[in-house]
């Protein structure tokens, strides 16, 4: 299990992240960005699962500026709660705040220096931003939502993305992924993989409409792109 710890904003401020850290150190820094629901009891879990994988793991509190400690749980009244912190979020005040996540990480003493970013739904769009955007080493978008609106940045990629999609998303539908892969899937730095069968969310354990097997295949190839990249 992880712990809270705070870091500071460079605008001022102090905020919240879930630390979660491997058994043996120095490891690679890994930061997991959540879905609108924020960093709440699911994404702790995936945290902790990464760090049992080897790496020293950060999962940030998105809402920090909206209305802190919001970590909102998987129902009708956490949706409609998530949705409306999501409306008031600023991107590009977030994706800077982000900055100060990718700094104060690879200044541990546990991390070795080498960065990724990992994100679902909201957060797979700042983890493609985090690649545009930030000096990091790798990154992975499960799903992110709006990229699309972004991709005028995409010459800036800075590190090999991997992209994760769902064949059923009406948040994501196929023709906003045709135009992500007609933007960047030819380039040697981006592989972007479709799961058939699969809803919005396939990678929430526990939760629907998680699906295993897709969710399995798409952590093998996560922890393969991870463990490339950052070693």
């Amino acid at each position: 299990m992880g712990r809270e710890i705070e870091i500071s904003a460079a605008d001022g401020g102090r905020f919240a992240e879930y630390l979660a850290l491997p058994l043996t150190t120095p490891a690679p820094g890994l930061i997991v960005l959540p879905e609108v629901y924020n960093t709440n009891g699911h994404i702790r879990s995936v945290a902790d699962g990464y760090a049992e994988d080897g790496f020293v793991v950060i999962a940030p509190d998105v809402y920090w500026r909206q209305e802190a400690g919001s970590y909102l749980p998987y129902t009708d009244e956490g949706r409609a709660k998530a949705q409306a912190l999501r409306a008031q979020l600023d991107t590009d005040r977030y994706a800077k705040d982000l900055g100060d996540v990718i700094a104060a990480l690879r200044a541990r003493s546990e991390c070795t220096g080498k960065i990724g970013v990992m994100g679902f739904c909201l957060g797979g769009k700042f983890a493609y931003l985090s690649a545009v955007r930030h000096p990091i080493d790798a990154a992975v978008s499960y799903y992110g939502v709006q990229i699309e609106q972004h991709l005028d940045e995409a010459d800036r990629l800075k590190c090999p993305i991997l992209m994760h999609f769902a064949e059923s998303d009406p948040n994501v539908p196929a023709d906003i992924v045709a135009a992500i892969r007609e933007r960047m899937g030819a380039w040697d730095n981006v592989a972007i993989h479709v799961y058939p069968g699969t809803e919005h969310g396939f990678n929430r354990y526990g939760y629907p409409p998680h699906n295993e097997a897709a969710a399995a295949v798409a952590q093998q190839r996560t922890l393969a792109h991870f463990r490339r990249l950052l070693s």
